[in-house]
């Protein structure tokens, strides 16, 4: 019971006890008790109204947990998901890169055999020669001048001025008195020129001493004029350039030397 409501349980108690209470105490009374009702209502009201928030966070909490819970099984799925594809990839690459390996490895081999080969048919061309014979005939079924020298120029063209090497010599070996031997010599040339020019001049002067009167006769010569620069022997390039300049003016490789003499001067 309120302290309120005691009170007036009191008061009317010992209003009764006295036994002369009056009309108006007993309205006092009334209204006491009437006051004290209202009151307890209020604080019920109250308390019924917080518990009411109460409840609605703790709702409110759980229903924040559970989406976070709802969330995080998704981002679960979503990483196992994410980790399978990834395996599947890494399987994917090692399988390609086993392929790749053995390819390679097969292109290897194979460069190995034609290396082989190739070793071999020049020993045969050699057993064949005789000595003193410099103009000794192809072995049957060799491929022509014509086809081994448009071949290696090809292989130079496309980057690989070792293999062109290999066959511009083979050609000079087979076909020593044709045509094609100045154009196979300044080719030659051409192969060691990014990689050794002092290997390339060697070849570059063969045609140019050799065949002076050759369709190649002023590249070389042009050539040899910047291998020279290269070497910081202006006096020799400039030899070079003059030679060309001379001998071959109509040439286009005479409009380069002349551009090249004015920028080291005459």
């Amino acid at each position: 019971m309120s302290p309120p409501l005691q009170g007036a349980v009191l008061a009317l108690t010992l209003v009764a006890l006295g036994g002369c209470a009056t009309k108006g105490d007993l309205r006092r009374v009334e209204e006491q008790v009437l006051l004290s009702r209202g009151e307890n209502q209020r604080a019920d009201s109250a308390r019924a109204a917080q518990l009411a928030e109460i409840i609605e966070f703790q709702r409110a909490i759980m229903d924040s947990v559970s989406a976070a819970s709802r969330g995080l099984t998704e981002v679960q799925r979503q990483v196992s998901v994410l980790r399978g594809d990834l395996s599947s990839e890494l399987i994917n690459v090692q399988q390609q890169l086993v392929q790749v390996q053995a390819l390679t490895g097969q292109s290897q081999q194979r460069l190995t055999e034609l290396q082989t080969q190739l070793d071999a048919r020049s020993e045969q061309v050699s057993a064949v020669a005789v000595p003193g014979d410099t103009a000794a005939p192809p072995p049957s079924g060799a491929p022509s001048a014509e086809q081994i020298y448009q071949t290696s120029v090809q292989q130079l063209r496309r980057g690989s001025p070792g293999t062109a090497r290999l066959g511009l010599r083979e050609l000079l070996r087979l076909y020593p008195d044709n045509a094609l031997v100045p154009d196979a010599l300044y080719f030659l040339g051409e192969t060691f020129a990014a990689e050794s020019p002092d290997s390339a001049a060697v070849y570059y002067g063969r045609v140019a001493e050799s065949y002076p009167k050759s369709q190649r006769a002023a590249g070389a010569l042009y050539k040899l004029g910047l291998v020279a620069e290269r070497r910081k022997d202006m006096e020799q390039a400039r030899g070079y350039y003059q030679r060309v300049v001379r001998d071959h003016s109509a040439s286009n490789e005479a409009a380069l030397a002349r551009d090249r003499l004015k920028s080291i001067g005459r």
